[in-house]
């Protein structure tokens, strides 16, 4: 994609923004009257994660991992009589490329601008002060729809370099015999964390496979709130003149679109397959850490 073609882009999904979604963004599509048609996907009761095991150990796609330091009482200073506490503290990069996070819509800085035209100086070195994750502080709660491409494709994952089209979407939806409705939380799995846990990680800052840019023209026309994947949702190397990741452009700086990073599905995928559906209750509950860009996250589907 050339950079003029992205710049089109670009601005026909940013004209398509709803009006009045403010600071939450296309969270403004989740009405409660969304949130009781999700609930109503509640049948069996069971919950599963979709959420990867924080990364403690260094790796070609961590080289920064989560620092866990234990900061009470452990083994050789346990006394026999009393009272002791068990602390310890954990460190961590939000938008790493193992952990599981969402990005808030203060994250993707482009030409100088926030969403919405929010001048970027709001990003201060305290922190955020507009577009933070406290915009997600009641949590988000929805109808989510997992759409598997490699499902679809015959493959067990899409192979570092591969792209998610539109046309993709569509198939994947017909397959699995859902649609993907306004206000929706869509997950698109490509495989990546099964790649990951049978060949071992490798360095995704450079290859990974993703949605390709003109997907998100699909996710406008179904008004979708929020999107997950399993990688970081772009493709590696960009498919796109100039813009490294511009899947996240257009759907955190033009369509107000929260991002959910690097999430775990074959927990999910299974249940979905033994439940016979691909869509569920679905609940994000992002910390409230003053001034984030982002925060680590479990979402928990609900069936």
């Amino acid at each position: 994609m050339s950079a003029a073609e992205f710049a089109a882009l670009h601005a026909r999904l940013r004209r398509g923004t709803s009006e009045g979604a403010g600071e939450r963004g296309a969270l403004a599509l989740i009405t409660p009257a969304h949130v009781l048609r999700a609930a109503a996907e509640v049948r069996s009761g069971r919950t599963v994660t979709m959420a990867a095991r924080v990364q403690t150990e260094p790796g070609p796609d961590d080289p920064e991992p989560c620092a866990h330091v234990m900061t009470g009482a452990v083994r050789g200073a346990i006394e026999a009589h009393g009272l002791q506490f068990a602390r310890d503290r954990f460190a961590m990069n939000v938008h790493g490329d193992a952990d599981s996070h969402l990005d808030a819509l203060c994250h993707v800085i482009y030409d100088g601008t926030l969403y919405g035209g929010t001048d970027a100086d709001s990003v201060t070195e305290s922190g955020a002060t507009a577009l933070t994750v406290e915009t997600a502080r009641d949590g988000i709660v929805g109808r989510g729809v997992l759409l598997d491409i490699p499902r679809l494709r015959g493959v067990p994952w899409l192979e570092p370099g591969d792209h998610v089209t539109a046309d993709d979407l569509v198939a994947a939806e017909r397959a699995q015999q859902v649609h993907v409705s306004a206000g929706d939380l869509l997950f698109v799995r490509v495989g990546h964390r099964r790649r990951r846990a049978e060949l071992g990680a490798w360095d995704t800052s450079g290859l990974r496979a993703g949605l390709h840019p003109y997907a998100l023209e699909f996710l406008r026309e179904r008004q979708v709130a929020v999107l997950g994947s399993d990688g970081n949702n772009d493709t590696a190397p960009s498919s796109t003149e100039g813009v490294a990741f511009p899947v996240h452009v257009l759907a955190i700086h033009a369509m107000g679109l929260h991002l959910l990073d690097f999430l775990w599905f074959e927990d999910l995928v299974e249940v979905c397959e033994a439940e016979g559906r691909w869509s569920f209750l679905c609940v994000v509950a992002p910390l409230r850490l003053p001034g984030a860009t982002g925060s680590p996250v479990n979402p928990i589907a609900v069936f």
